[in-house]
């Protein structure tokens, strides 16, 4: 995982509390030791790189973490922030015309238009499901697109639970169907209305919508193509040994599959260690585990990964210390 000198992208996740962002960071500050100028960005809506790293790392901005050599940047997504930076530009160009701009930047100026005097910064006060994926996408498109991001050689996600990380992986897909659609209808209306706007000179802003589509569609397809890519991204799915977890694991494996999405590694956390005292609840605690620890051999989706274990530690993993001391076991 640190030898190739390629940009490699890797993706954590899992179900909820089973120490997903502990593995990420870790890992981050793996390959941060090893050389590699690295980001870690949560994509999840509870955020806890902070506490991970000991440091604050709010504000929805790239964050220097501190304690490690090698360049490692931090960002937890702020979709709040997001919303205020699109109502701030807004405001800035006069109101809804501002939102007009916005609008007309994704192709859409024809439909702000007929929109009228609606006060379309409304809009903004209710989050919309999925901006937190929404925005973690448009992450990936700055870190592909940008000259700024060249330097970093590994980007590391600390998802959310799984739901969200399923629909942060099938959004790319439905934007690209939503895009089509929206640019068929385009076509056909601006082929009944060609004549009417032709008289009017009103024909080029249609071209220019068209092509803000395409483009916005082309650059969906980089970021579907880079999840489906096993030659630069991979998803490590992090579990406990637990029947509940494992079983959410299996899913999860199976959905991931199902999206052509390169995971080939199951990490099983927090495994209780073998102990040489005569504590009860210590050895059926362990009994419970390595019966959980069984089903992965059964199982058709997980038995194919493979299992990487990491044990429960007698310390709180917080700060890069004792994030380097975890991934030195975990990531060997």
């Amino acid at each position: 995982m640190v030898s190739d000198t390629r940009r490699k992208y890797y993706m954590l996740g899992g179900k909820g509390g089973v120490g997903k962002t502990s593995c990420a960071a870790s890992l981050a500050v793996k390959f941060a030791t090893h050389g590699h100028p690295c980001i870690v960005i949560s994509t999840g809506p509870a955020h806890s790189l902070s506490d991970s790293f000991d440091q604050d790392l709010t504000g929805g901005m790239l964050v220097p973490v501190q304690g490690v050599e090698s360049p490692l940047f931090a960002l937890e997504v702020n979709p709040e922030k997001a919303r205020d930076e699109l109502r701030s530009s807004s405001q800035k160009h006069g109101g809804s015309g501002g939102m007009k701009n916005i609008m007309d930047s994704l192709g859409l100026g024809m439909q702000a238009d007929q929109l009228g005097d609606l006060e379309l910064e409304e809009l903004l006060d209710t989050s919309p499901p999925d901006l937190d994926e929404a925005i973690a996408i448009s992450k990936v498109m700055e870190f592909v697109e940008s000259q700024e991001f060249n330097k970093f050689s590994r980007i590391v996600f600390d998802t959310a639970p799984t739901g969200h990380t399923l629909r942060l992986l099938s959004l790319p897909d439905f934007l690209d169907a939503s895009i089509g659609k929206m640019m068929k209808l385009e076509k056909k209306i601006a082929s009944a209305t060609s004549a009417i706007k032709s008289a009017f000179g009103a024909g080029e802003s249609e071209e220019n919508s068209s092509n803000k589509l395409e483009k916005l569609r082309e650059r969906m397809a980089k970021v579907r193509d880079l999840f489906h890519d096993s030659e630069t991204t991979e998803f490590v799915i992090v579990t406990i040994p637990t029947v509940m977890a494992l079983r959410e694991a299996s899913r999860l494996c199976a959905s991931l599959r199902k999206e052509n999405v390169p995971v080939r590694k199951l990490i099983v956390n927090q495994v209780l260690p073998e102990s040489a005292s005569n504590c009860k609840f210590c050895s059926m605690k362990r009994k419970d585990q390595m019966r959980a620890l069984d089903m992965i051999k059964k199982d058709s989706e997980l038995a194919t990964l493979t299992e990487v274990q990491s044990p429960l530690f007698d310390i709180e993993i917080r700060g890069v210390p004792a994030l380097k001391f975890m991934g030195d076991i975990l990531w060997r």
